[in-house]
């Protein structure tokens, strides 16, 4: 048994350990030993024992003294408290250990628990002009706030609530069973360690009454379809004088008519006409804060992509904007009148040479032809 252990080893700390730093290295142990967390394993379980009895020695002024002065001698193990699961050491069970460690609810006022108030989402679209260029929006939430008329106690004006017998105000009772004990929230008070005899009208005894609120939201240029802006403390009230909730705005971008988004870069589609595409020429191109000229050399193809730098998107974390990225289409001619007919099957006949003049075309014919004669062979 850890009664033949040094008590500082079995806690890994030096003798002169303050207090905090004899629990805190309880919480790691304890933690990692728990038998919850390690069902079936005795030598865990010992393990537990004598992490949990060295700290309740240490953690008692005049056990420790006794300890360092006479070793275990000094020590009647009748006081020690052994190694079971109830006692001194503060921590009883696993979800003590992780409730001291990581939060869940904090004591305020008599031992009454107050909670954070929960998150709030809301979903914002936008144009892909204002999240571009950033923009400021107004928009009406709906949420709870602490309630005015009993100012969040939850008990009507002029009475207030009293300590839960079941819990003695802890929000949260004990269950014993056997070699194990077990604490869970208060049936009584569900938490809060008080019990409302009378409840607020108002808020018919839940502290917060619901209500719609207006923000205005600044939206940095740049943001995306899926960012998310959090606006500290707009979420709902918390319980029992506990802090409130976050809200979070989500971004969603309308799709545009002309252009798409890929990161930091804008993409459109530029339909030009035969004779353009044939023989050169300019057009205006659309960009987001206004035309550019565009110059289309001859016997430009369709897909040719044009890069106009800077035109793009700045980033909201920053960095250079982007590109817009022009993709022309040549456009087929359509409805065409008898004497434009004519005209392209006389044009037509003056296309006597295809490697010339559709050296795309001609290469394509050539590769189906070869590919035809390698299947007969």
């Amino acid at each position: 048994m850890s009664s033949k252990k040094d008590y500082y080893q079995v806690l890994g700390v030096q003798k002169n350990a303050s207090e905090a730093e004899l629990k805190k290295a309880y919480r790691r142990l304890a933690m990692k030993y728990h038998p919850d967390r390690n069902p079936n394993n005795k030598e865990a379980e010992e393990r537990f024992k004598e992490v949990k009895e060295a700290y309740e020695i240490l953690t008692d002024p005049q056990k420790r003294a006794a300890y360092d002065q006479f070793g275990h001698a000094g020590i009647d193990p009748s006081m020690g408290g052994g190694g079971g699961f109830g006692g001194g050491a503060g921590f009883s069970d696993l979800g003590d250990i992780f409730e001291s460690v990581f939060g869940g609810g904090f004591r305020h006022g008599g031992g009454s628990r107050a909670f954070r108030g929960s998150d709030l989402r809301y979903d914002l679209t936008l144009s892909l002009e204002e999240v571009v260029a950033g923009t400021e929006v107004k928009i009406r939430v709906p949420t709870q706030k602490t309630c005015e008329s009993c100012h969040g106690t939850g008990a009507k004006a002029g009475t207030s609530p009293v300590t839960c017998q079941s819990c003695g105000g802890q929000g949260q009772v004990r269950m014993t069973q056997g070699f194990f004990s077990v604490q869970q929230t208060c049936p009584s008070c569900h938490g809060t360690g008080k019990i409302i005899k009378q409840h607020c009208p108002v808020c018919r005894g839940s502290g917060r009454v619901q209500e719609h609120k207006t923000l205005s939201v600044k939206i940095p240029p740049g943001v995306d379809n899926g960012d998310r802006i959090r606006l500290s403390g707009e979420g709902e009230a918390g319980v029992n004088g506990g802090p409130p909730g976050d809200l979070y705005v989500q971004i969603h971008v309308r799709p545009h008519p002309i252009f798409t988004r890929e990161d930091r870069n804008l993409y459109c589609e530029v339909p030009i006409s035969i004779v353009t595409a044939a023989l050169g020429g300019e057009l205006q191109a659309p960009t987001l804060d206004g035309r550019i000229l565009l110059r289309i050399p001859p016997e430009t193809q369709t897909g040719k992509i044009f890069r106009i730098r800077g035109k793009g998107v700045k980033p909201v974390r920053g960095g250079a904007p982007g590109d817009l990225h022009c993709r022309v289409i040549v456009e087929t001619p359509v409805n065409l009148t008898a004497e434009q007919k004519e005209l392209l099957r006389q044009f037509g006949k003056t296309m006597n040479n295809k490697k010339r003049h559709s050296p795309k075309q001609s290469s394509w014919f050539d590769k189906v032809k070869k590919f035809v004669e390698d299947l007969k062979k």
